[in-house]
């Protein structure tokens, strides 16, 4: 594709734990033209963000932001791979200019961070053993049996869910990344993963020890049934960067090549019809 042609493309890969560094100037949209580069994180999960075997970014959000910074005029991208917990203290550090990591957009980040309005749209589900023999089918199962533990991911936002959910931290279990999962839960360490049904989807399909559960029932709190709105992420005080990635967005999201986008990385009808279906600032709010 012309447009991939166009972008050259840097991985910097095996990115050092990120500390929380005090706030750096974040680079202004007129440097980074200038430069004709732009540094963006991403956190290896499969299908948000992610660079291949061949050095490759791809995913949902590296996918739309080629598109984007070719039309801001950015030539460049240094795709920047990192854990998903330091993707913001990252952004704060001035270690990357954006995140295109889909991560979802909530009120405690956005306290630290700012968002593009909403790129995708996704629900839950959960990752289990092979037959899935503790039967487990919807995170409230957490809350509700002593029997059974949940992993979750270092700073993902299932963290809040099951909090709110009621599940004691006594049956939660932390993992560093989505690739740990699977052995996680093959072995026993846990019952289940917590995460979006995108990434469950993923990970069922790399291991014959593992699989979606079945009949999942996806949370509800506070009377809404949960659903997460991913954006693209900047450090505050690139308010300018942030608008016009926006400008580009929302002209993109009115054509098929976006919808084809999407559904490519397996993104269903519902997740696409539903990224406009909440703002940023809704979100942020909530």
């Amino acid at each position: 594709m012309a447009l991939t042609k166009s972008l050259k493309i840097t991985l910097l890969a095996g990115a050092a734990a990120l500390g929380m560094a005090g706030m750096a100037q974040a680079a202004s949209l007129d440097q980074i033209k200038s430069s004709g580069t732009i540094r963006i994180a991403v956190a290896n999960e499969i299908p948000y963000g992610y660079v291949d075997p061949n050095g490759e970014a791809k995913g949902a959000g590296p996918d739309v932001a080629k598109h984007i910074m070719a039309e801001l005029g950015v030539d460049n991208i240094e795709w920047i791979t990192t854990d998903f917990s330091s993707l913001i203290p990252g952004l704060q550090a001035d270690r990357f200019d954006m995140v295109a990591a889909e991560m979802a957009i909530l009120p405690d980040r956005c306290a630290q961070v700012i968002y593009s309005e909403p790129s995708t749209s996704y629900g839950e589900g959960l990752l289990v053993a092979s037959g899935n023999p503790a039967d487990v089918h919807t995170y409230t199962d957490f809350a509700e049996r002593d029997d059974v533990t949940v992993a979750i991911m270092a700073g993902a936002d299932q963290l809040e869910m099951l909090q709110a959910l009621g599940v004691p931290e006594s049956r939660m279990i932390t993992i560093n990344s989505n690739a740990d999962a699977i052995s996680t839960v093959s072995t026993g360490r846990a019952t289940a993963y917590a995460a979006t049904g995108l990434t469950v989807g993923e990970l069922a399909i790399r291991s014959n020890g593992v699989e979606a559960a079945t009949g999942f029932v996806d949370p509800v709190i506070d009377g809404e049934e949960v659903r997460s709105w991913g954006g693209f992420v900047f450090a505050k005080g690139s308010e300018d960067l942030r608008d016009a990635v926006n400008g580009v967005l929302a002209e993109y999201q009115g054509t098929q090549e976006w919808s084809d986008t999407l559904a490519g990385y397996g993104f269903t009808e519902a997740d696409i019809d539903g990224v406009n279906h909440a703002t940023s600032a809704e979100l942020c709010a909530a």
